[in-house]
């Protein structure tokens, strides 16, 4: 028998693969060792998503108090600074509010980006021990998805709720129960939902160039990483 022939006869015939329920248990042992730099990243995404949320959910309640007809809490609306919109309309964000949601959503990636970052080179030594015991970069990549995504939907659910109940407590305070009574709960519910989505997109989105490095990154050159 030629040695070929040996060597393929004793490899492995199906690989073992890592169930996704332990991948998603070391991602949150993972995390939890790493409370407090998860914190300032969760932190983050809490603040811009809250803000995201905020404007949304404002928009709807304007919309409502606009389709109301009502004069009084219209005057209130453009003595606020508001920008009526025509009968039957969507009221719009204004280009200050869109520049200013895009700056914050830019800094909350660019700030995951450089924690995730600080991340990985911290865990040089766990991704190499992985590698040596066989994990591929698809693991690797998968890990680093897990924890961002758990992330970002925590962040960005508090973040969600946070901004559509300032939204909501503050138009009661300006306009009293005509805010709740003509508001879409509908559109807020599409609000909040579609805050959620984009917290964990953008989590995803700042991990990823991250968890690239680490599933590309040799073992020997992660072993040594550190020393």
């Amino acid at each position: 028998m030629q040695p070929e022939t040996k060597l393929k006869k004793n490899l492995p015939k199906k690989q073992v693969v890592l169930p996704f329920l332990k991948s998603v248990e070391i991602a949150v042992k993972s995390i939890k060792s790493r409370f407090f730099r998860s914190l300032i990243t969760t932190i983050s995404l809490i603040l811009a998503i809250s803000f995201y949320s905020y404007i949304k959910t404002n928009s709807y309640i304007i919309s409502g108090i606009v389709f109301s007809e009502n004069k009084i809490a219209i005057q209130t609306l453009s003595q606020g600074g508001y920008e009526i919109p025509a009968t039957g309309e969507q009221y719009n964000t204004t280009p200050k509010e869109r520049w200013i949601l895009f700056l914050s959503l830019l800094v909350c990636v660019v700030g995951i980006v450089n924690t995730q970052l600080m991340a990985v080179a911290d865990r040089f030594r766990e991704i190499g021990t992985m590698k040596c015991l066989g994990a591929l970069d698809r693991f690797i990549l998968k890990l680093f998805l897990i924890e961002a995504f758990l992330q970002g939907f925590i962040g960005a659910a508090i973040g969600a709720l946070t901004g559509a109940g300032i939204a909501l407590c503050g138009s009661l305070i300006k306009f009293g129960t005509l805010a709740i009574t003509y508001v879409s709960f509908n559109g807020i519910f599409i609000s909040i939902a579609s805050s959620i989505l984009l917290g964990c997109f953008l989590s995803l989105l700042g991990v990823l160039y991250p968890a690239l490095l680490a599933a590309r990154m040799q073992p020997i050159e992660a072993m040594r990483g550190r020393d």
